[in-house]
């Protein structure tokens, strides 16, 4: 194994584009004047500080040199009021440009809340009476997790930021977290006063026995046949960083970070024949929800908004441990803060290294016994986040072909409950010990630029050319493309029986054989939900329902499920603005695709779950004039153990 950190931008460097995020500086200085122009007391959280994103055209326009107007957008919670603002802070004024109210909305639950409302359950003398009840007197030993009650219409849960803790019983204090649920025993906790309002008590529930224990120091004996296999780069890695910016081959593209959306990517371009051709100008997790299946008192409220209600960047890993990325790295840490204002860093939070990846072209001439061959390798900018027993990885992939690739990896541990009396909504994973059947559905975010800002998006069927004078012998079939002209006709979902996929092109555009340029989405595993239309989840994931989205350009449409998904009742994000019917056609549009990952769980699940992939992939089609990877250079015939010729004794 060889894990090597090449270095990482210091947060003192001058700003050299106006995406580049906030430094530990600016943080600091927009909290500050802040605090100074506005009554900001001890009661006020800071749920999101982050870079205000200077508009398009400023951006795209932007030369170096150009003086840059830096801005900070910041969310604001006052706990002793429970009022929610938003503001603007310009850092070349030092002034607080705009201060809004925002009635009626739940900022996202921030992670000191989670530990914060840990301590206030364990400390509640009913609490204690009810673990008394099931014989739990070791406190230490409970596990609470606090989550968002979501909206399911009770009156009583208005206008109350709200959590609903669930709760656990380690076996040791090494122990799995997860392996023996307090069934039955929700806590309900009021955020903004710290205080426990009710405990939900729907008795007791024998706790499962098992430990489920899988951390190394519990495994009694490792396979010892596996013989070391390492990853070297002796004159480094093929890319180049600049501050955020990425250069790698002929890509090149920006990073950005969000307190909640995690990795944010901008301006990714291909060049091509000198020219330098935009393709994406912003690429995001605007949405991930896991609704879990299980009709249950204390289980029928876990619908999970893990973009919007907790943040996937606030809950990203810091990864100075372990293996998560292998061979030359280039870590970026992420700047946000804490609650109270103050800077919070998460030290190597993005990966950026290369990988092998096998074949990329091939062509044996048995006639003239000529072998041209390519080794592909890609570029891999990734972040994880643990929410809660989840964790999950996002990963974006770039490829000498010009292919784009984007995979979440699922793994952690399962959510489970007390197998009790109803056993069909999960699987059996350990004595007594049920796993809850869920699944989870993403969201991204593409602000698509083919060759520019005005783009077309088509859906690409495959049909069997009807048996017939043109088809005589039943062999044809033919894709057929068809414009998706409005808001309304783009909300599409695959059809794999089809081979259906969707081409962004730039109509005004075209190759040397007179195609539109563009790049294709292809589908990779997908599902529909199983919640009823009418389920109150639908009703505030909304997005969940279609595959394909497509919007023209809004600067203020960002997430899937709205700016406030938290204890919201629904209704907003995508399927509220879809219903202007805007025009897509020949416009700067936005694609939103919505991928789900479908878990019935198996007992090879437990007690931690191998990695689970799902994802989707761009592909340029039309876009270049041939194959744009000929260009890559064929691979040396000896280079240690990468590309050796056979040897008398038979090695290849």
């Amino acid at each position: 194994m060889t894990i090597s950190q090449s270095c990482k931008p210091s947060s003192t460097q001058p700003i050299l584009h106006p995406l580049e995020p906030l430094s530990v500086e600016e943080i600091t200085a927009a909290v500050a004047i802040v605090r100074a122009s506005h009554p900001v007391g001890s009661y006020f959280r800071f749920p999101t500080v982050v870079l205000n994103e200077p508009a398009k055209e400023v951006v795209l326009n932007f030369q170096e040199g150009d003086p840059i107007e830096r801005e900070a957008f910041l969310i604001l919670l006052d706990n002793a009021t429970g009022t929610t603002y938003e503001a603007v802070v310009s850092l070349n004024q030092g002034t607080v440009t705009s201060w809004q109210a925002m009635p009626g909305v739940q900022p996202n639950i921030m992670a000191d809340e989670l530990a914060e409302c840990e301590a206030a359950v364990k400390a509640n003398p009913d609490f204690q009476a009810v673990l008394k009840q099931r014989g739990i007197t070791n406190l230490d030993l409970v596990m609470v997790d606090p989550w968002a009650v979501g909206n399911f219409g009770f009156e009583e849960e208005e206008g109350v930021r709200l959590s609903r803790a669930l709760c656990w019983l380690r076996s040791t204090p090494n122990s799995n977290g997860y392996a023996r649920p307090i069934d039955g025993v929700v806590p309900v906790v009021d955020l903004n006063k710290m205080e426990v309002l009710r405990i939900e008590d729907y008795g007791v529930v024998p706790i499962p026995p098992e430990a489920g224990d899988y951390a190394s120091e519990f495994i009694p004996q490792f396979r010892n046949v596996i013989k070391p296999l390492e990853i070297t780069q002796p004159s480094g890695p093929s890319f180049e960083v600049q501050g955020h910016f990425v250069r790698w081959q002929k890509w090149q593209f920006r990073i950005g970070f969000t307190p909640r959306e995690g990795v944010v990517l901008y301006t990714i371009g291909y060049e091509d024949q000198g020219q330098l051709r935009p393709i994406i100008y912003r690429a995001s997790l605007a949405e991930m929800v896991v609704p879990y299946g299980d009709p249950r008192p204390q289980h029928f409220r876990k619908n999970a908004f893990d973009v919007g209600e907790h943040g996937v960047g606030m809950l990203t890993n810091s990864l100075k441990l372990g293996c998560d990325c292998l061979g030359e790295i280039y870590y970026f840490d992420a700047v946000l803060t804490d609650s109270r204002g103050e800077v919070a860093i998460i030290e190597n939070a993005i990966c950026l290294h290369e990988e092998d990846y096998g074949i990329l072209w091939k062509h044996t001439d048995w006639r003239t016994e000529q072998v041209e061959v390519r080794r592909s390798r890609r570029l891999v900018v990734s972040f994880i986040a643990t929410v809660d027993n989840y964790e999950y990885g996002f990963f974006w992939y770039f490829y000498q072909d010009g292919t784009i690739q984007y995979e979440v990896k699922l793994t952690g541990i399962l959510l489970c409950g007390a197998l009790a009396d109803m056993p069909k909504y999960g699987t059996l994973v350990a004595p007594e010990l049920n796993a809850l059947n869920h699944q989870h559905f993403f969201n991204i975010r593409l602000d698509m630029q083919i060759d520019g800002q005005n783009n077309s998006i088509y859906e690409v069927n495959s049909h069997a050319e009807p048996m017939g004078e043109a088809n005589p012998y039943g062999n044809a079939f033919f894709a057929q493309s068809t414009l998706l002209k409005t808001e309304l006709e783009a909300q599409r979902i695959i059809d794999p029986l089809a081979g259906r996929y969707w081409k962004v092109v730039n109509p005004n555009i075209h190759n040397r054989l007179g195609q539109p340029v563009g790049y294709k989405l292809i589908p990779g595993e997908n599902i529909l939900p199983f919640a009823h239309p009418d389920s109150y989840i639908l009703k505030r994931a909304g997005f969940m329902t279609k595959h394909l989205w497509v919007t023209p350009y809004h600067p203020e449409e960002r997430f899937a499920a709205g700016d406030y998904p938290n204890q919201h009742p629904g209704g907003e994000g995508l399927p509220t603005w879809t219903r202007a019917n805007r025009s897509i056609e020949n416009t700067n549009i936005v694609v939103w695709y919505t991928f789900g990952h479908h878990h019935i769980p198996r007992p090879e699940d437990w007690p931690v779950m191998p990695t689970a992939y799902t994802g989707f992939i761009l592909k340029p089609v039309g876009f270049f004039d041939c194959n744009p990877a000929l260009d890559v250079p064929p691979q040396s015939k000896v280079s240690g153990h990468v590309c050796r010729q056979k040897e008398d004794e038979g090695m290849g």
